[in-house]
């Protein structure tokens, strides 16, 4: 799913389970940066958006899998500032601080998988 694609489906879906204009730009940033990974680091892989509800809450899950090259030192990725591209080492580490659950599953020559949730306030 291209960034831009995968980015307003998410927003829409946030949208749709009543996200106020605050965090539907958080959920759309992360699965930007998410999209983004996958694009840069893998070539080819899947965002899945789904509506979920948790104990009378609502909120949107993203999961990006990929079976790029994997992370060899997943802590050292969600440092702030740490960049295997040249970027700016915001990607992972800002994603975490946009949602409220972050979850990363990492295997070295077999993919990477990341899964977040919003929850809806």
């Amino acid at each position: 799913m291209p960034v831009i694609s995968a980015r307003q489906k998410g927003r829409e879906l946030a949208a749709a389970l009543g996200f106020g204009p605050v965090d539907l730009t958080f959920v759309a940033t992360a699965i930007s940066e998410l999209t983004r990974n996958v694009v840069l680091y893998a070539k080819r892989g899947r965002i899945v958006l789904k509506g979920i509800e948790q104990n009378g809450k609502l909120g949107i899950m993203v999961v990006a899998r990929d079976d790029g090259p994997g992370i060899p030192n997943v802590a050292r990725a969600m440092e702030s500032g740490f960049s295997t591209s040249g970027g700016l080492g915001l990607g992972l580490p800002g994603v975490r601080r946009l949602t409220d659950e972050f979850d990363i599953v990492s295997e070295v020559g077999r993919g990477t998988t990341v899964t977040v949730k919003k929850w809806n306030r």
